[in-house]
């Protein structure tokens, strides 16, 4: 496994946009998609030689981020990308983390499967099996 992406959750999608392009310098990467299952607005940012950047907005009150947004946002996850989702997700079962979410389509990753799952020190895992992002805007330099 490698570290694919930090997904932080933020209260705004343009204003978390602004804010990480102003002050570290990242660029939008994709276009801003909804996460239906989710309920989530999500929008990956990219700097060269850094890890990409997710930003996360509930898109209501039912959205599992939806309090923490309030709160300010922050750190929700770090996202693993391998080889097989489903035997990862075994074999960490096996050292004893626990599935928070089964592999289900994720709309930021052109429906590949994703999954989520709580490992120690209360640390939110998301497993991917691709590096494809969804809706990538392409930049004529």
């Amino acid at each position: 496994m490698i570290i694919d992406h930090l997904g932080i959750v933020v209260k705004s999608i343009e204003e978390g946009i602004k804010y990480w392009e102003e002050v570290f310098g990242y660029k939008q990467m994709t276009e801003v998609v909804i996460n239906t299952r989710q309920k989530v607005k999500v929008v990956f940012l990219k700097k060269e030689n850094s890890l990409l950047i997710k930003l996360i907005e509930p898109t209501d009150e039912t959205s599992s981020v939806y309090r923490v947004s309030r709160k300010g946002g922050g750190l929700h996850h770090l996202g693993f990308r391998c080889k097989d989702i489903n035997a990862e997700i075994t074999r960490l079962k096996s050292l004893g983390l626990r599935i928070i979410t089964n592999p289900e389509p994720g709309e930021a990753f052109e429906n590949n499967q994703i999954a989520f799952l709580l490992g120690n020190q209360a640390l939110n895992i998301e497993l991917i099996d691709t590096d494809k992002k969804a809706k990538e805007i392409i930049y004529n330099d």
